[in-house]
């Protein structure tokens, strides 16, 4: 192994038990490289049965600029032999291996075959000496963090303090236990392990960071957003949005409630909405297949509900704890009828919390259902981001009781503004909500006419926010012959593979969508400038090899060099693993036809 003396960036994989705290001392190491104005990104498995199993953390952490969660590991961390065995290949060549000896017994000629450094660390053994007996499984976790403290020379006093932070409200004695558990790992001595992995000095940027997850941005970008109402049902991996929507809102005046079902949770989503401000409900795929018959009642009696879908694994019950981003075709069709709804995907953690403000000031200016996407990669995903300016972004709701002559909630020359209960109407016609066609006023209709000019006008929201969209930006070379196209989490992946394309002489140049419908204008030329477009997607290639929005955007802009890269294995991409699809393709397309 090269000695360099400093380093950019890291990717670190700890392999275990889901019962051996490992997403613990990952996120805080996450946490910690972010108050340290470094980038970062986490990736992580957790099994889907309540008795737990094999579970991995990984955390790539720099002071360069990080965009995935890392191919391949420079530090594996393994708990068991199992771990070893089933992620000794995703450490690169010439990285380092810590394994707990009580536990692993690697084959020491394969490692040094492939320059590995073998370190072996008798963690249970000394958390066991540190904390005591029943300490084992709870203090070996924080022994590794304190190791790691150690390897990456990092701020032991700030890693203490995280630590305290973690069991902030726990018995004196676990924080006792656990700081001693960190002590004892720190003061290991590892050999001069540490002197590869010292980072670069990162200039002061005067910025605050915050590090959550995508889970948590989706919850508090709907508070900013001023949504105040919510109604849910706990699904994996949705429920976390959930239970801290239940938890906060409360301190903004709002309510959030856990309800029996799903239709349930709309149902009341949609009653919120009808009070006056936008209102939000959410889940995974399963619970948005039982939402749909009271999205079509959202969408007839144009109310501006939020709809958050984090995507997993599908169909049925499927892969609750994989990624997949399969639930596409449901968010923009999953209705009877023509259902005109507003669908948004987001691109990173940073843009959970943006994306929701952006959704609700949608619902509430067009009275429209929002679909925002996320999914399980993001959902669980640690990153680091400027913290936001919540003076100018936080939305307070406020309701309109102002007396009205007359009220047309429908009019079919102007847009839809719904009176809240309660408002005065002089004339006494009172607004009717159903899900019957309807006319202005929202008594049900059965013309023809009135069916055709209403349908009209509830599609002509998209019409118009569709003419408001920017045309998407194509990140990077200006000469590129060949566009990758994403959405949701591949964003990162994406423009790795663009950075490394450029370096090895095989340009390639990159668009991704957020505002998925109505789609931004100009995509048709746009893509009339390429050999090429390859849509980068997690889900399955169907018939003609495109993913879902492969499909569509073929449809919309009828380019026959749309071409899809997908899987659906329930991993997230890889930069190497797209690298190597796009090679293939450009390959396939170079070679003659034979006859």
């Amino acid at each position: 192994m090269s000695n360099p003396s400093s380093i950019s960036n890291s990717v670190i994989r700890i392999a275990g038990n889901s019962q051996d705290g490992i997403q613990s001392v990952g996120t805080m190491l996450a946490r910690m490289a972010g108050r340290i104005d470094m980038d970062v990104m986490t990736y992580m498995t957790i099994p889907s049965t309540i008795s737990g199993g094999p579970s991995i953390f990984q955390v790539h952490m720099g002071t360069a600029t990080v965009l995935t969660p890392g191919d391949l590991a420079d530090v594996l961390v393994a708990f068991y032999q199992h771990s070893y065995e089933n992620h000794i290949e995703s450490l690169r060549d010439g990285g380092v291996l810590i394994y707990d000896d009580t536990h692993v017994d690697p084959d020491l000629d394969a490692l040094r075959q492939r320059r590995i450094t073998p370190v072996a660390v008798p963690m249970t053994a000394l958390t066991v000496e540190t904390v005591g007996g029943t300490g084992t499984q709870k203090g070996k976790n924080i022994f590794l963090l304190g190791l790691l403290t150690r390897v990456y020379r990092l701020d032991y006093d700030k890693v203490a303090a995280l630590v305290k932070e973690q069991f902030r409200g726990k018995d004196e004695s676990v924080v006792r236990n656990n700081l001693l558990a960190l002590e004892a790992g720190y003061a290991y001595q590892i050999g001069d392990v540490g002197s590869f992995f010292t980072f670069d000095i990162k200039p002061e940027s005067g910025e605050t960071n915050v590090t959550m997850t995508g889970n948590q941005a989706l919850a508090y970008g709907a508070i900013a957003g001023g949504i105040r109402f919510g109604a849910g049902y706990p699904i994996t991996p949705w429920t976390e949005v959930m239970e801290i929507l239940r938890r906060e809102l409360p301190r903004y005046g709002g309510t959030f409630i856990q309800t029996e079902d799903e239709l349930a949770a709309i149902a009341a989503a949609i009653g919120g909405a009808y009070g006056g401000t936008p209102s939000l409900t959410g889940s995974s795929g399963p619970g948005i297949s039982l939402k749909t018959e009271a999205l079509g009642f959202a969408v007839m009696s144009e109310l501006p509900l939020v709809i958050i879908d984090v995507q997993r694994g599908g169909p049925s019950t499927g892969l609750p704890t994989n990624v997949e981003q399969s639930d596409l075709s449901i968010a923009l069709n999953g209705s009877h009828g023509d259902a005109p709804r507003v669908v948004l995907a987001a691109a990173n953690v940073e843009d959970c919390f943006y994306i929701m403000i952006e959704a609700a000031q949608i619902a509430r200016r067009f009275s429209v259902p929002v679909i925002v996407l996320s999914d399980q990669a993001l959902a669980t995903r640690l990153e680091a981001f400027p913290y936001p300016n919540l003076d100018s972004l936080v939305e307070e709701p406020s309701l309109n009781l102002a007396t009205r002559e007359s009220h047309k909630p429908y009019p079919l020359d102007a847009p839809t503004h719904h009176a809240p209960p309660g408002t005065k109407v002089v004339d006494g016609r009172y607004p009717t909500i159903t899900g019957l066609e309807h006319d202005e006023y929202g008594n049900p209709s059965g013309s023809a006419q009135m069916h055709t000019r209403m349908t009209h006008r509830r599609s002509d929201k998209l019409r118009r926010l569709a003419a408001e969209l920017p045309p998407p930006e194509v990140y990077g070379a200006k000469d590129a012959r060949t566009l990758l196209v994403g959405w949701g989490s591949t964003c990162g992946v994406i423009r790795s593979v663009v950075d490394q394309s450029i370096t090895s002489g095989e340009p390639l140049a990159a668009l991704h969508l957020r505002n998925l419908n109505p789609l931004p204008p100009s995509l048709a030329e746009i893509f009339a400038k390429y050999d090429n477009v390859l849509v980068v997607e997690l889900n399955e290639g169907g018939v003609n090899g495109c993913g879902q929005l492969g499909r569509l955007l073929r449809a919309e802009t009828c380019q026959p060099q749309i071409r899809g890269i997908t899987k659906s294995d329930g991993g997230s991409f890889r930069v190497s693993e797209v690298l190597e699809r796009v090679r293939g393709i450009l390959e396939s397309t170079r070679r003659p036809a034979t006859l």
